[in-house]
């Protein structure tokens, strides 16, 4: 470490303070990625069953008239509607990735939080309010999906 790296043990407390803001500010940046990154999800999400409800809707009135139609294979319309339940899993996705989001958004915020208030130090109008991180390492154990049963809400 060369002689200007070093901290002056007797400078002021301000480059701490500095550091902390600095740091601070990345943490709220990340927050606020996590947030566009949320809605980007929710949106796709939405859309996807959309697309979903309307294709199902459709093979399902194919389904209907060809029943009713004489020698009509319903093979391909069938093999249709399995892929489509297939697809379902990937709706699953954006809830697992919101629960990940959620949580990392608060295990930052508390970060921020806690940061603000070592680096600040008292408060003459009180403690600040700190967002408790949050408790479990991870909300979501699953780290693939397979094709299930999925209940759609």
């Amino acid at each position: 470490m060369q002689m200007s790296d070093e901290i002056d043990p007797d400078a002021p407390a301000a480059f701490p303070l500095l550091m902390a803001a600095e740091l601070q500010d990345h943490l709220l940046t990340a927050t606020n990625d996590l947030d566009r990154l949320q809605r980007l999800l929710t949106d796709a999400s939405e859309e996807l069953m959309g697309h979903f409800y309307g294709a199902n809707s459709r093979l399902s009135g194919l389904l209907r008239d060809a029943a009713v139609l004489p020698h009509v294979d319903t093979t391909a319309l069938h093999s249709a509607m399995q892929s489509l339940s297939g697809a379902v899993t990937a709706l699953q996705f954006q809830d697992m990735a919101s629960q990940l989001i959620e949580h990392t958004h608060r295990r930052l915020r508390s970060c921020v939080d806690q940061l603000a208030r070592e680096a600040m130090g008292f408060d003459p109008e009180g403690d600040a309010v700190i967002e408790d991180a949050p408790l479990r390492p991870n909300p979501v154990t699953q780290d693939e999906m397979d094709a299930g049963s999925v209940e759609l809400f």
